[in-house]
């Protein structure tokens, strides 16, 4: 069983953002000290860096579901509860990230290259920072946001200069042992290589690495052999070294026809066309091989191609096909646009752009769209009368009361902000100036609310905790007594 995975679907959940707290200072004598809950702290996130030690995508095959941590909740006198611990994750260099559908998210090519992929979600106020010259003491604090949940897909892709690409049992493997200090496994049956395979090249002064390619066969393309799986492992080599084996004793086997077939493929594939190539005549060590060579050198050299008799077993040639490599590759990097500094994109908000919109949809309802409105709605204890009107007072200033009415919408009819539904009351009169109740309500709600008084869910906890014998225990004496004569009919 080989323990190269190139190929990995990826579950990814940041931290969710810490409560806020909910507290008013005490001590002797001063009862009512003011606000003093604390904030809760931000979620962490989840973020993938390339790490040179990594080069394969192994682990995440078995463990596909990365949490961060969640922010601690906040707690009274003023203390802030702790950031939860964002997520590192070391993966290859040259790993792809795409979402589910396809797209790509980031190209992550370089040592030390960052994505963030999940960002961990704010963590809620506490009642001390929602305190304000009208609310001196609220009764009420946020929740904390939930983090990003994000699944993706990783492919890696060989950051290789030269891949060597062939038929099975054509000496590729063979060939990357020796002009490096890879050791791939070598036998003599088709697909003995099931990974790629890298390895350093040092030629005089040149350094660069070379990929051996799992062997491609006709239909690699769509899906036949091994090819689909590695092919992705060819895109980024800026050389491609056909290696063709000249003393096979397969029938119908030839280098001619061998370079057609795969040259097909890598036509299929798509993007390769632009990459140099080399041909590599392998095993000329052996008689039959040495005479192919020669019959098939002018054919290939009349194509274009620069032909190199090798000899993994004699070592024949490969000093030559090593400086044709190193030249190529050179030629590559000096005309390839000088590296330049990662640039900080700083894109403004438009004057007239609001945070949000609002969509009327076809059964009548209207849904609010934004980042901000979103974020509010899910930071909202829906249980404090409190909360929920000022998330309202919010709302309006926003804009959004305004524009609902422009849309077109009447009271009572729906409204979503998120996950949330609503029905829209513009009587609420949500921004205006007006002075705070008791805290945890809000005058304005009292006549929409059908939430039982704290009074009234106090007694029906007794009630429901209350036993039968307490209610006997509790009846006039001489109630008892006619319960336990057992002579009263």
């Amino acid at each position: 069983m080989t323990t190269f995975v190139d190929r990995v679907v990826l579950h990814m959940q940041a931290g969710d953002g810490g409560h806020g707290c909910v507290s008013i200072h005490r001590e002797k004598f001063k009862p009512f000290g003011g606000p003093d809950g604390g904030n809760g702290g931000h979620g962490g996130s989840v973020s993938l860096v390339v790490d040179p030690q990594v080069t394969t995508l192994l682990d995440f095959h078995f463990r596909p579901h990365l949490k961060a941590e969640n922010g601690k909740g906040g707690a009274g006198s003023n203390r802030d509860g702790g950031n939860g611990r964002d997520l590192v994750i070391k993966v290859p260099n040259g790993t792809v990230v795409q979402s589910l559908d396809g797209a790509v998210l980031a190209d992550l090519v370089g040592v030390g290259t960052t994505f963030e992929a999940a960002r961990g979600g704010r963590g809620g106020r506490g009642n001390a920072s929602l305190a304000n010259a009208r609310r001196k003491a609220p009764g009420f604090a946020e929740l904390g946001e939930p983090g990003d949940k994000l699944d993706v897909v990783l492919e890696l892709k060989s950051v290789a200069d030269v891949g060597l690409v062939g038929f099975p049992s054509a000496g590729k493997s063979s060939l990357i042992s020796v002009i490096s200090a890879a050791k791939p496994k070598i036998a003599d049956y088709p697909f003995t290589t099931l990974v790629p395979n890298l390895g350093v090249v040092r030629v005089d002064n040149h350094t660069f690495t070379v990929a051996d390619v799992p062997g491609l066969i006709p239909g690699a393309a769509t899906g036949k052999g091994l090819g689909l799986e590695f092919l992705r492992h060819v895109e980024r080599c800026a050389v491609l070294v056909h290696v063709v084996d000249t003393a096979t004793l397969e029938p119908g086997r030839d280098p001619l026809a061998d370079i057609d077939a795969i040259e097909s493929e890598l036509t299929q594939y798509g993007g390769l066309a632009d990459r140099p190539r080399l041909v590599a005549l392998n095993k000329v060590d052996v008689p039959d091989g040495k005479d192919l060579a020669d019959i098939v050198r002018p054919d290939l050299e009349a194509r274009g191609f620069r032909v190199f008799d090798v000899s993994s077993a004699t070592r024949e040639g490969l000093r030559e096909l090593t400086f044709a490599m190193a030249q190529l590759v050179d030629e590559g990097r000096r005309a390839a646009p000088p590296a330049e500094p990662t640039r900080i994109v700083i894109r403004p908000k438009a004057v007239d752009d609001a945070g949000f919109t609002i969509e009327a949809e076809e059964d009548g309802s209207y849904t609010v769209r934004g980042s901000r409105p979103e974020r509010w709605v899910k930071q909202t204890n829906f249980d404090n009368d409190e909360a929920v009107g000022y998330l309202a007072d919010r709302l309006a200033r926003l804009g959004v009361e305004e524009k609902l009415a422009k849309a077109g919408a009447q009271a009572g009819d729906l409204v979503r902000i998120g996950e949330r539904e609503f029905d829209w009351q513009p009587t609420l009169y949500a921004g205006v100036d007006f002075v705070p109740g008791n805290r945890g309500t809000d005058l304005r709600l009292e006549d929409k609310s059908t939430r039982p008084r704290a009074a009234d869910r106090l007694e029906a906890r007794k009630a429901r905790r209350r036993r039968p014998e307490d209610e006997i225990e509790g009846a006039p004496e001489t109630a008892v007594d006619d319960l336990d004569d057992p002579d009263d009919d």
